[in-house]
């Protein structure tokens, strides 16, 4: 038996992954990132989250509390083929 990887699609809601993996089937994993899992951070210069004099360069950190979630989806990342990011529409200005 030839081992195929799947397509991982990222949402953020369990209720969406469990809806969209119904859609998609079995060459699909659909997980739930719970929200979001990075931010900018609130150090550096004026507390911004960017490098003003570098291009403004952003610096993540992760959001307290996401690291077990971070290296299941990490892990899932590396066995997947394609990885499809279905982010919702809200403070990421996807509008």
């Amino acid at each position: 038996m030839i081992y195929v990887k799947k397509k991982l699609v990222i949402v953020e809601s369990p209720s969406k992954s469990h809806t969209i993996g119904k859609y998609l089937g079995n060459n699909y994993k659909v997980v739930a990132s719970k929200g979001h899992i990075r931010d900018l951070a609130t150090s550096g210069k004026f507390g911004l989250g960017v490098d003003v004099d570098n291009g403004f360069t952003p610096t993540y950190k992760n959001v307290k509390g996401k690291s077990k979630l971070i290296k299941e989806l990490k892990d899932d990342v590396k066995n997947s083929e394609y990885v499809y990011l279905a982010t919702d529409p809200d403070r990421e200005g996807e509008y």
